[in-house]
Protein backbone atom coordinates (compact mmCIF):
# COMPACT_ATOMS: atom_id res chain seq x y z
CA UNK A 1 0.00 0.00 0.00
CA UNK A 2 1.27 3.52 -1.14
CA UNK A 3 2.01 6.36 1.64
CA UNK A 4 0.01 10.12 0.66
CA UNK A 5 3.62 11.23 0.00
CA UNK A 6 3.81 8.83 -2.70
CA UNK A 7 1.19 9.03 -4.43
CA UNK A 8 0.58 12.81 -4.25
CA UNK A 9 4.60 12.64 -6.13
CA UNK A 10 3.22 10.33 -8.78
CA UNK A 11 -0.10 12.39 -9.05
CA UNK A 12 2.40 15.72 -9.58
CA UNK A 13 4.55 13.27 -12.02
CA UNK A 14 1.85 12.49 -13.93
CA UNK A 15 0.46 16.32 -13.96
CA UNK A 16 3.68 17.40 -15.26
CA UNK A 17 4.02 14.41 -18.05
CA UNK A 18 0.68 15.41 -19.32
CA UNK A 19 1.32 19.09 -19.82
CA UNK A 20 4.57 18.37 -21.50
CA UNK A 21 3.27 15.53 -23.69
CA UNK A 22 0.02 17.78 -24.21
CA UNK A 23 1.95 20.75 -25.23
CA UNK A 24 4.46 18.50 -27.50
CA UNK A 25 1.27 17.15 -29.13
CA UNK A 26 0.14 20.39 -29.84
CA UNK A 27 3.03 21.31 -31.75
CA UNK A 28 2.84 18.26 -33.94
CA UNK A 29 -0.52 18.62 -34.56
CA UNK A 30 -0.25 22.37 -35.65
CA UNK A 31 2.21 20.82 -38.49
CA UNK A 32 -0.51 18.77 -39.56
CA UNK A 33 -2.68 21.34 -39.67
CA UNK A 34 0.05 23.50 -41.92
CA UNK A 35 0.40 20.55 -43.58
CA UNK A 36 -3.22 20.49 -44.43
CA UNK A 37 -3.29 24.27 -45.45
CA UNK A 38 -7.05 24.30 -44.97
CA UNK A 39 -6.72 27.22 -41.77
CA UNK A 40 -5.27 27.32 -38.28
CA UNK A 41 -6.70 27.51 -34.87
CA UNK A 42 -6.95 31.27 -34.35
CA UNK A 43 -3.77 32.61 -32.61
CA UNK A 44 -1.47 29.97 -34.95
CA UNK A 45 -3.56 32.10 -37.94
CA UNK A 46 -1.91 35.85 -36.24
CA UNK A 47 0.84 34.04 -35.79
CA UNK A 48 1.39 32.85 -39.68
CA UNK A 49 0.89 36.38 -41.00
CA UNK A 50 2.97 37.91 -38.42
CA UNK A 51 5.72 35.28 -39.75
CA UNK A 52 5.56 36.58 -42.90
CA UNK A 53 5.50 39.79 -41.88
CA UNK A 54 8.37 39.96 -40.25
CA UNK A 55 11.66 38.18 -40.98
CA UNK A 56 12.39 36.16 -37.88
CA UNK A 57 12.21 32.70 -37.53
CA UNK A 58 8.69 31.25 -36.34
CA UNK A 59 10.09 29.56 -33.08
CA UNK A 60 11.53 33.00 -31.97
CA UNK A 61 8.96 34.96 -33.20
CA UNK A 62 6.77 32.69 -30.91
CA UNK A 63 8.24 33.53 -27.63
CA UNK A 64 8.74 37.26 -28.49
CA UNK A 65 4.80 37.24 -28.46
CA UNK A 66 4.49 34.82 -25.82
CA UNK A 67 6.80 37.08 -23.89
CA UNK A 68 4.40 40.07 -24.69
CA UNK A 69 1.79 38.35 -23.45
CA UNK A 70 3.51 37.07 -20.49
CA UNK A 71 4.49 40.70 -19.31
CA UNK A 72 0.31 41.47 -19.65
CA UNK A 73 -0.25 38.31 -17.64
CA UNK A 74 2.30 39.29 -14.66
CA UNK A 75 0.85 42.70 -14.84
CA UNK A 76 -2.69 42.42 -14.25
CA UNK A 77 -3.08 38.36 -13.28
CA UNK A 78 -0.11 36.34 -11.83
CA UNK A 79 -2.31 33.40 -10.96
CA UNK A 80 -2.64 31.65 -14.50
CA UNK A 81 1.01 31.09 -14.57
CA UNK A 82 2.52 27.95 -13.93
CA UNK A 83 4.40 25.17 -15.29
CA UNK A 84 2.54 24.50 -18.34
CA UNK A 85 2.89 28.81 -19.21
CA UNK A 86 6.33 28.18 -19.24
CA UNK A 87 6.53 25.08 -21.16
CA UNK A 88 4.53 26.77 -23.87
CA UNK A 89 6.43 29.89 -24.16
CA UNK A 90 9.48 28.03 -24.42
CA UNK A 91 9.07 25.08 -26.49
CA UNK A 92 5.28 25.17 -28.32
CA UNK A 93 6.80 27.74 -31.21
CA UNK A 94 9.92 25.36 -31.44
CA UNK A 95 8.16 22.10 -31.83
CA UNK A 96 5.84 23.55 -34.11
CA UNK A 97 8.61 25.05 -36.54
CA UNK A 98 10.26 20.99 -35.99
CA UNK A 99 7.17 19.42 -37.07
CA UNK A 100 6.18 21.49 -39.84
CA UNK A 101 9.70 21.51 -41.27
CA UNK A 102 9.65 17.24 -41.04
CA UNK A 103 6.01 17.15 -42.30
CA UNK A 104 6.61 19.23 -45.42
CA UNK A 105 9.89 17.56 -46.36
CA UNK A 106 8.05 14.38 -45.93
CA UNK A 107 5.36 15.79 -48.06
CA UNK A 108 6.86 18.24 -50.31
CA UNK A 109 4.02 18.28 -52.89
CA UNK A 110 1.01 16.53 -50.93
CA UNK A 111 -2.21 15.26 -52.80
CA UNK A 112 -5.92 16.39 -51.60
CA UNK A 113 -6.12 12.97 -49.98
CA UNK A 114 -3.03 13.50 -47.66
CA UNK A 115 -4.02 16.92 -47.01
CA UNK A 116 -7.60 15.82 -46.06
CA UNK A 117 -5.95 13.12 -43.68
CA UNK A 118 -3.28 15.45 -41.96
CA UNK A 119 -6.06 17.73 -41.42
CA UNK A 120 -8.42 15.06 -39.26
CA UNK A 121 -4.92 14.10 -37.65
CA UNK A 122 -3.88 17.50 -36.29
CA UNK A 123 -7.99 18.65 -35.11
CA UNK A 124 -7.75 15.17 -33.50
CA UNK A 125 -4.69 15.56 -32.18
CA UNK A 126 -4.78 19.01 -30.98
CA UNK A 127 -8.01 18.18 -29.32
CA UNK A 128 -6.15 15.37 -27.55
CA UNK A 129 -3.39 17.29 -26.75
CA UNK A 130 -5.67 20.08 -25.27
CA UNK A 131 -7.38 17.79 -23.29
CA UNK A 132 -4.25 16.40 -21.28
CA UNK A 133 -2.88 19.84 -20.82
CA UNK A 134 -6.06 21.84 -19.46
CA UNK A 135 -6.51 18.48 -17.28
CA UNK A 136 -3.25 18.26 -15.65
CA UNK A 137 -4.37 22.31 -14.47
CA UNK A 138 -0.54 23.71 -14.28
CA UNK A 139 -1.05 26.91 -15.91
CA UNK A 140 -2.34 28.34 -18.98
CA UNK A 141 -0.84 29.07 -21.81
CA UNK A 142 0.17 33.53 -22.43
CA UNK A 143 -2.90 33.59 -25.30
CA UNK A 144 -5.37 31.85 -23.26
CA UNK A 145 -4.29 34.04 -20.32
CA UNK A 146 -5.83 37.17 -22.26
CA UNK A 147 -8.87 36.04 -22.11
CA UNK A 148 -9.54 34.84 -19.06
CA UNK A 149 -8.27 38.00 -17.42
CA UNK A 150 -10.34 40.33 -19.81
CA UNK A 151 -13.60 37.98 -18.27
CA UNK A 152 -12.41 37.30 -14.93
CA UNK A 153 -10.14 40.27 -13.96
CA UNK A 154 -11.57 43.51 -15.57
CA UNK A 155 -14.97 41.70 -16.23
CA UNK A 156 -15.31 42.72 -19.69
CA UNK A 157 -17.79 39.96 -20.53
CA UNK A 158 -18.69 36.39 -20.38
CA UNK A 159 -15.60 34.16 -21.04
CA UNK A 160 -17.17 32.55 -24.30
CA UNK A 161 -17.71 35.98 -25.90
CA UNK A 162 -14.26 37.71 -24.47
CA UNK A 163 -12.63 34.64 -26.28
CA UNK A 164 -14.50 34.85 -29.85
CA UNK A 165 -13.42 38.22 -29.45
CA UNK A 166 -9.74 37.75 -29.47
CA UNK A 167 -9.77 34.60 -31.79
CA UNK A 168 -11.91 37.12 -34.30
CA UNK A 169 -8.99 39.90 -33.69
CA UNK A 170 -6.13 37.49 -33.77
CA UNK A 171 -7.62 35.93 -37.46
CA UNK A 172 -8.24 39.45 -38.82
CA UNK A 173 -4.75 40.55 -37.44
CA UNK A 174 -3.14 37.49 -39.11
CA UNK A 175 -4.77 37.87 -42.79
CA UNK A 176 -4.63 41.66 -43.05
CA UNK A 177 -0.64 41.24 -42.03
CA UNK A 178 -0.20 38.11 -44.50
CA UNK A 179 -2.39 40.52 -47.50
CA UNK A 180 0.27 43.51 -46.69
CA UNK A 181 3.44 41.63 -46.33
CA UNK A 182 2.27 40.49 -50.39
CA UNK A 183 0.70 37.10 -49.87
CA UNK A 184 -2.10 36.10 -52.31
CA UNK A 185 -5.96 35.80 -51.84
CA UNK A 186 -5.67 32.42 -52.37
CA UNK A 187 -3.07 31.36 -50.14
CA UNK A 188 -5.15 32.88 -47.67
CA UNK A 189 -7.23 30.15 -47.29
CA UNK A 190 -4.24 27.97 -45.56
CA UNK A 191 -4.18 30.65 -42.73
CA UNK A 192 -8.32 31.14 -41.98
CA UNK A 193 -10.07 28.33 -43.68
CA UNK A 194 -12.71 25.46 -42.86
CA UNK A 195 -9.87 24.53 -40.42
CA UNK A 196 -10.37 27.74 -38.47
CA UNK A 197 -13.80 27.32 -38.24
CA UNK A 198 -13.48 24.04 -37.11
CA UNK A 199 -11.91 24.80 -34.46
CA UNK A 200 -13.68 27.93 -33.33
CA UNK A 201 -16.61 26.48 -33.24
CA UNK A 202 -16.43 22.50 -32.70
CA UNK A 203 -12.97 22.58 -30.61
CA UNK A 204 -14.33 22.90 -27.11
CA UNK A 205 -16.74 20.24 -27.20
CA UNK A 206 -14.05 17.48 -28.99
CA UNK A 207 -11.50 18.69 -26.31
CA UNK A 208 -14.69 18.25 -23.24
CA UNK A 209 -15.25 14.50 -24.98
CA UNK A 210 -11.38 13.49 -24.87
CA UNK A 211 -10.99 14.75 -21.31
CA UNK A 212 -14.14 12.85 -19.93
CA UNK A 213 -12.70 9.80 -22.03
CA UNK A 214 -8.91 10.01 -21.84
CA UNK A 215 -7.34 12.86 -19.41
CA UNK A 216 -9.43 12.42 -16.51
CA UNK A 217 -8.97 8.53 -16.62
CA UNK A 218 -5.99 8.77 -17.12
CA UNK A 219 -4.69 11.35 -14.69
CA UNK A 220 -7.28 9.55 -12.11
CA UNK A 221 -5.36 5.88 -12.84
CA UNK A 222 -8.61 4.40 -14.71
CA UNK A 223 -7.87 4.53 -17.83
CA UNK A 224 -4.99 1.91 -17.29
CA UNK A 225 -7.41 -0.17 -14.75
CA UNK A 226 -9.60 -0.11 -17.78
CA UNK A 227 -7.32 -1.35 -19.97
CA UNK A 228 -5.86 -3.49 -17.63
CA UNK A 229 -9.14 -5.51 -16.47
CA UNK A 230 -10.40 -5.46 -20.09
CA UNK A 231 -7.07 -7.31 -21.65
CA UNK A 232 -7.18 -9.90 -18.88
CA UNK A 233 -11.38 -10.37 -19.57
CA UNK A 234 -10.00 -11.06 -22.91
CA UNK A 235 -7.33 -13.56 -21.41
CA UNK A 236 -9.54 -15.15 -19.34
CA UNK A 237 -12.51 -15.92 -22.78
CA UNK A 238 -9.43 -16.68 -24.70
CA UNK A 239 -8.05 -19.34 -22.44
CA UNK A 240 -11.98 -20.47 -20.78
CA UNK A 241 -11.00 -19.32 -17.73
Amino acid sequence: MKDKKTLNTEHLNKRIGMTLGGISLCGVSVGFLKLAAFGLDPFQSFMAGLTAMVPVPFGTLHILVSICLLMFMLAFDRHYIGLGTIFNLFLLGYIIDFSTEYLQALFPAPSLMIRIMAFFVGICSICISSSFYFTADMGVSPYDAVALILANKWHVGEFRYVRVCTDLVCIGSGCLLYLVSGGSLTGLTAIAGIGTMVTAFFMGSLIEFFTQTLAQPFLNGQFTRRWTTGRFRIFCRRNHV
